[in-house]
């Protein structure tokens, strides 16, 4: 700053007041001229309104009226894009088709938008290709692999970053994680892990009595992998039953009808096992369901005799002599192995 009433002789003194003046800004007060004190940083005052006038030494009079003026700081570009977290969490369903959203991740730059490109920021991924893309402009995470499945992996980590000056080289970035997580879907059936089992009971075992479980696998999880059984076929369907056990998805295998050796010694259930949620987007994968054969021996068990008639009536004579054959009595034994009778 310089006054015309200036003759080069010394006689004026310049001083300067208003927003930083002495700390930030000092004026030669033999000159006029104004310097900064200190590194300036735009982020955190863009504007500062200072106010100088000149005086006469002898008189300490002003020579002429105060002077206002403002100085405006120039961003530069030192200041990296910084997200608004460091670690993000989401989750998106496993066969999701190819652009599903799956997170939008933003990242913010303190230096100014209105001045060229230092605030302008373009995201990129730095790991997680080929599953995963980011939109560059919007920040947005989508699946780029269709039909990833959560059996086959289940996590997904991604670094996405996000760099100033449009993305062009010499540009600051800041980087952030997201922690991805495959949900579950249903799209797998239940498979038995063998195609017969076979249990034994002896006959006459009380109705409702457990011979043995069968189980099904299914690796989905939740209700998408909950199974419902049924006896589908074969020759014991009336004989018997298949209650299904919601805690451990088993089917257990019951006794319905009275169970007789001498009539049938071998029952076949076809039973199915078949999910209670399927998903009809999958359904064109297949039925959700499997088939089992259980075949069931019964066990013969010792029987007591049983007689022919349950009232017999022999008539006697009164002289008869003692050890005479009066009449006859007839047993048999229902065992298949017909048991010699005493």
């Amino acid at each position: 700053l310089h006054t015309d009433q200036d003759k080069g002789d010394g006689n004026l003194k310049y001083i300067l007041t208003g927003d930083g003046a002495g700390s930030l800004f000092v004026i030669d007060e033999n000159t006029g001229d104004i310097h900064a004190a200190k590194k300036l940083d735009r982020e955190e005052k863009s504007l500062y309104v200072l106010r100088a006038k000149a005086i006469d030494r002898k008189t300490g009079r002003q020579v002429e009226p105060e002077s206002e003026f403002i100085i405006k700081i120039h961003d530069i570009n030192d200041n990296e894009p910084k997200f608004t977290k460091d670690l993000y969490t989401a989750s998106v369903p496993e066969m999701s088709g190819v652009g599903t959203s799956v997170i939008q991740v933003t990242a913010t730059d303190a230096d100014d938008a209105n001045y060229g490109n230092s605030a302008k920021v373009v995201y990129s991924i730095l790991q997680g290709q080929p599953y995963f893309s980011v939109d560059p402009e919007s920040g947005i995470i989508k699946t780029a692999l269709p039909d990833m499945s959560r059996e086959n992996r289940e996590q997904y980590q991604v670094v996405i970053q996000a760099k100033d000056m449009g993305g062009q080289m010499g540009g600051l970035s800041g980087t952030t994680t997201v922690n991805i997580t495959l949900t579950d879907v249903n799209n797998n059936p239940p498979r038995f892990p063998q195609s017969t089992y076979q249990f034994y009971s002896p006959e006459s075992v009380p109705l409702g009595t457990h011979l043995g479980r069968i189980k099904a696998n299914d690796p989905d999880v939740g209700e998408n992998a909950e199974m419902e059984y049924s006896i589908a076929e074969g020759d014991g369907a009336d004989m018997f039953d298949v209650i299904t056990d919601k805690d451990t998805q088993e089917g257990i295998i019951t006794v319905k009808q009275n169970l007789d050796y001498e009539n049938k010694m071998l029952y076949t259930l076809k039973v199915d096992a078949s999910n209670t949620h399927p998903d009809p987007r999958f359904l064109y994968l297949g039925p959700f369901k499997d088939t089992a054969v259980v075949k069931i021996s019964v066990e013969d068990m010792d029987e007591p005799p049983v007689f022919s008639k349950i009232f017999y009536l022999i008539e006697v004579d009164e002289d008869v002599k003692e050890g005479s054959i009066i009449g006859q009595v007839t047993a048999y034994d229902p065992d298949a192995m017909d048991n010699l009778i005493k």
